[in-house]
């Protein structure tokens, strides 16, 4: 089914604030504390502590890098999304040192770095997750994997762990330093790396709690009188997909007609209004379910034996 204009803007504002709430999460609580991280934008910024070069400038050039040679190893199978939400996070780096005030800043660094280290961990999953939900990548370690697991079988979310483990250990070997400009200790450096950990940690399960929220679904049985103008409305207003089972009320002996939908559980409140609209007296029955698999919902993936 084609997207409709309005469907891909909402997809691509969605993916600038997921990028946003990225960047923000880095600017805010992970560089004025000198933390670091996982990914193409924890490596920028051990070089940053280092060398004074801006985060955005070896954020974007790695990224463009990688993207040119996952293009010619694995071919030009990396959407315009993941192109746009590459160069929007650079843009946002950038300009989100820019907009916030430096007392706002201040105010988070005199917190505990562990503190600083756990909310730049959920801002940043948080802001993957969202731009991930609507198609988009921030590129990076993700390109190194689909490239490793193209000649060596593995798993990517495995091989990216491992290069995340490997960018935090690189931390110490570099030259690094607080907010005052001291340069810090082997045993100082630890604590940076044992930081770096949790913000990966924390990041991750972000990621994962938000992505596997806004794809929840749940499966609605409609008991209504006006069957023939309640799925006319769910299916073509809502565009959703209507099955109208039919059933016997065992107390009257009536044949009756039940509505079953199924829809993201986001999509819930929408379907709630649409029924009250048409039938204020209608019965339903709300319930999750684990996984639904077809068209417009997730792809079936098994593994051949």
């Amino acid at each position: 089914m084609k997207k409709s204009f309005g469907t891909i803007v909402k997809e691509y504002v969605l993916i600038t604030a997921g990028v946003t709430l990225y960047a923000l999460g880095w600017a805010v609580f992970l560089s004025p504390n000198n933390m670091i991280g996982g990914g193409v934008t924890g490596f920028s910024a051990i070089l940053e502590y280092a060398f004074r070069i801006p985060i955005p400038i070896t954020y974007f050039v790695l990224n463009i890098l990688l993207l040119v040679i996952g293009t010619k190893i694995l071919g030009t199978g990396f959407g315009a999304k993941t192109i746009y939400a590459i160069l929007m996070t650079s843009v946002m780096l950038a300009v989100t040192k820019e907009f916030i005030p430096v007392d706002f800043v201040t105010n988070f660094s005199q917190d505990s770095n562990i503190v600083c280290t756990i909310l730049g961990g959920i801002m940043a999953g948080v802001g993957i997750g969202l731009s991930m939900s609507q198609g988009g990548s921030t590129g990076g370690t993700d390109i190194i994997a689909l490239v490793w697991c193209k000649f060596k079988p593995a798993s990517p979310g495995r091989v990216i762990l491992i290069i995340d483990l490997i960018i935090i250990a690189s931390s110490f070997f570099f030259p690094s330093y607080d907010s005052a400009g001291v340069e810090l200790n082997a045993t100082e450096k630890l604590a940076v790396i044992v930081y770096g950990l949790i913000q990966v940690t924390v990041c991750g399960y972000a990621i994962d709690l938000y992505i596997s929220g806004s794809k929840q679904s749940v499966q609605v049985f409609i008991f209504t009188k006006k069957v023939n103008e309640m799925a006319d409305a769910i299916a073509f207003d809502m565009k959703r997909g209507v099955t109208v089972i039919p059933a016997k009320g065992w107390y009257s002996k009536e044949d009756k007609q039940v509505i079953m939908v199924v829809t993201r559980k986001t999509d819930l409140n929408l379907l709630l209004r649409y029924v009250k609209s048409i039938d204020p007296e209608a019965f339903l029955s709300v319930s999750s379910v684990m996984g639904v698999y077809g068209q417009g919902f997730d792809t079936i993936k098994v593994k051949n034996k």
